[in-house]
């Protein structure tokens, strides 16, 4: 894989609306995040030509949102990019993008949820992109950047230095308070205390290269070119994380199987769970960990691979940044998980 340069103060960031347009319907908002970025990380956000366009053109123009994606990888002006939020489409785009332009200009590309599949685009390119925040969620935090995402991101994206441990946050949030309000962005959300990650099954220390994403989005991408092959998944570590929206236990393990009979589990050597996003309950987050022992160990008979669940990276904040491609390891016994390598040079 071929790893960015890591970013440094004075950096100029690209902000890509590659899904929903709610920069553009939520100016406010999208100005904040824009803000506490450049104040805590001394570096420059530029929006790209589409950026700040409104939903519905953002939505009839999937073809605008690639060239913006390559122009900002293409731009040697660009140090880095930054996802504006997440959606439900970019897949739509993802025939419009030349791979070549990613791989021929490697640089940071961060984003979750919906950028899952920007990220696998540029694992097809051989690149190493970063499972982290967004302008609109967390660096538009109400009241300002939770510390230990701030810390988490410098240390990811700024440093050559291997992560290392990554250490549970005290607290945690899902708190949702409406954006479209903007009197709400002067309530600062509340902290629940954090039971930090579990191991839910294995005993083994295992190590592998991180691939995964948002498991929703998964099933836009099953069958498609963008879908790394078996090759990919032997050895690996699988990140796999729910957004918010609504999503039954069935379907959870409807596409569990369809991991399962591509014989994924049997393939990766390690799972990682993240805590799932959105208003749920801590009964209905337990289903989605009883689902998954289920499908992996019940129903594909892969009972010994270590999962380690409730992790603090996707839809809840604060979060840790995942770099695809990099060498992590779980160890069970102790209930750790290391990033081994960097994924910036």
């Amino acid at each position: 894989m071929l790893k960015p340069k890591r970013l440094k103060k004075g950096d100029r960031i690209a902000a890509l609306s590659s899904s929903a347009g709610l920069a553009g319907l939520l100016p406010y908002r999208y100005n904040i995040g824009k803000k506490q970025l450049q104040d805590e990380f001394d570096i420059e956000l530029v929006e790209m030509k589409h950026t700040l366009k409104d939903p519905e053109w953002t939505k009839r123009n999937p073809q605008a949102r690639a060239e913006d994606l390559m122009d900002a990888f293409a731009d040697p002006t660009i140090d880095g990019i930054i996802s504006a939020i997440g959606g439900d489409d970019s897949i739509r785009m993802a025939k419009y993008v030349d791979i070549d332009i990613i791989s021929n200009n490697p640089k940071a590309y961060i984003g979750y949820s919906d950028s899952t599949v920007s990220h696998l685009l540029c694992f097809k390119a051989g690149l190493t992109s970063f499972y982290g925040p967004s302008i609109l969620a967390n660096f538009a935090e109400n009241q300002g950047l939770i510390p230990y995402f701030a810390t988490q991101f410098r240390q990811t994206l700024f440093s050559a230095v291997p992560p290392g441990e990554i250490i549970d946050p005290e607290f945690w949030t899902a708190e949702y308070l409406d954006w479209f309000n903007p009197e709400n962005q002067m309530i600062k959300r509340n902290l629940l205390p954090n039971a930090g990650k579990q191991v839910i099954q294995g005993t083994k220390t295992v190590n592998g290269h991180l691939l995964g994403g948002c498991i929703q989005v998964f099933t836009m991408l099953l069958g498609t070119d963008l879908w790394p092959n078996p090759e990919s998944w032997k050895g690996a570590i699988l990140f796999i994380e729910i957004s918010e929206s609504e999503l039954s236990q069935s379907t959870f393990k409807y596409i569990l199987r369809n991991l399962g009979y591509q014989g994924i589990f049997e393939l990766v050597n390690g799972i990682i769970f993240g805590r799932p996003g959105g208003q749920r309950s801590e009964q209905e987050c337990r289903q989605y960990e009883k689902a998954l022992l289920e499908i992996v160990s019940d129903e594909f008979n892969c009972n010994d691979l270590p999962i380690l669940s409730n992790m603090s990276f996707g839809h809840t904040d604060p979060v840790f940044i995942i770099p695809y491609g990099v060498m992590a390891e779980i160890n069970c016994l102790e209930n750790k998980f290391i990033i081994l390598e960097a994924g910036v040079h």
